[in-house]
């Protein structure tokens, strides 16, 4: 398994890159520790696949370098990194048994036949597929057919990680839970270093030791589910991350504390003695999760209008509008709400605010950030 480490690596397809937005991957520097676990996510565009392919060695970038444990790759291709890959679709050999399609790479590099069936039923037990050897993989499932692509990239202890491109696209969701439970297992069992691309928050958050965020060709935050729901480093965070994301409402400062329109919200004063400190354009974000219903003329609470309530079984998504801004609010599912008038209280401990969408860190009253 490897290290994996960026310095300054950027890639753009055109030549010459006059902005940030001539980048594919804007130009940026990171770590992937050995036997971590990382996705990858973000929308369709963003850079997950062209850095994935970076890191495999199919592409080559245009600035920066990529280092294996201290070893500069750069200029090295996918054998020669030694790295494997499972794809959106499954890469096997049909006409092959399922022990066959597994024992293939390690044939390949001339193991005995001993260490090869040795290391073949090795990984069938922790893939749960022993019985399943002798079958031909033409007459599997389609999660079957993945589990043995996974198998292929498990079966040689010799690679520096493995990468997954989206591979549970073209499973079923029942399938997809199982498999993202089989990952999770085979990464605490053997260690390995773990790449996972997806644009499926779901996938990310619970596979990955810690996940890198994307949008518009640039890593805007690194780090831990807890993290990412909490402490958005960018508002791109707060809004992807979430069902349904982050509330984000542009307010402004007066003299006489914080506006969302021409109403003033509550606010802490260690919260707005640091923002009167800060420059740009001002966002607040507040989860639907951490957003309260308040009782009518609260001081600090502001005027909505809900347009909808839905029933979601565990809980209520009311939706309501503030000076014409959209605030989504989970609350209890037995609570009477109808359309019309509503006090929201936007004031919490999770309460956050962007400067030009990146965070402002606000000291609590207790020590520490937030």
């Amino acid at each position: 398994m490897a290290r994996i480490e960026f310095q300054n690596l950027g890639h753009a397809y055109r030549p010459n890159p006059a902005s940030l937005d001539d980048y594919a991957l804007q130009p940026m520097s990171m770590v992937w520790e050995d036997g971590g676990a990382y996705a990858l996510l973000g929308p369709s565009g963003c850079g997950k696949s062209t850095l994935l392919n970076i890191v495999s060695g199919l592409l080559k970038p245009s600035e920066g370098k990529v280092l294996f444990n201290g070893r500069d790759v750069t200029t090295q291709g996918a054998r020669e990194r030694n790295i494997a890959q499972v794809f959106q679709f499954p890469v096997i050999y049909d006409t092959m048994t399922v022990f066959d399609n597994l024992a293939f790479p390690l044939r390949n590099r001339g193991l005995p036949t001993t260490e090869v069936r040795t290391r073949v039923h090795e990984v069938a037990d922790i893939l749960d597929m022993a019985p399943d050897l002798p079958r031909k993989a033409s007459n599997l499932s389609a999660d079957a057919k993945q589990k043995i692509s996974l198998g292929r990239g498990l079966v040689r202890k010799d690679v520096a990680a493995i990468l997954f491109d989206e591979p549970l696209t073209v499973i079923d969701p029942h399938m997809k839970w199982m498999l993202r439970r089989q990952l999770k297992k085979i990464h605490q069992q053997l260690k390995l270093t773990l790449i996972y691309v997806t644009h499926d928050q779901v996938e990310a958050l619970t596979f990955a030791d810690e996940v890198v965020v994307m949008t518009n060709g640039r890593v805007v935050q690194k780090g831990g589910p807890e993290a990412l729901f909490l402490r958005p480093d960018h508002s791109f965070v707060g809004y992807f991350i979430g069902s349904p994301g982050m509330n984000l409402c542009p307010v402004r400062l007066d003299e006489g504390g914080i506006k969302l329109g021409s109403q003033r919200i509550a606010v802490d004063p260690n919260t707005l003695a640091t923002l009167k400190n800060t420059n740009g354009d001002l966002k607040l974000g507040i989860r639907p999760e951490f957003v309260r219903l308040a009782d009518d003329g609260e001081t600090g609470a502001v005027r909505a209008h809900v347009t909808r309530a839905q029933q979601l079984g565990n809980y209520q998504l009311v939706t309501a509008n503030c000076e014409g801004h959209v605030f989504n609010v989970k609350t209890e599912p037995n609570l009477r709400v109808v359309d019309g008038p509503v006090w929201l209280r936007l004031d919490a401990p999770e309460t956050v605010y962007f400067s030009n969408d990146q965070r402002i860190a606000v000291r609590a009253a207790t020590g520490g950030t937030r």
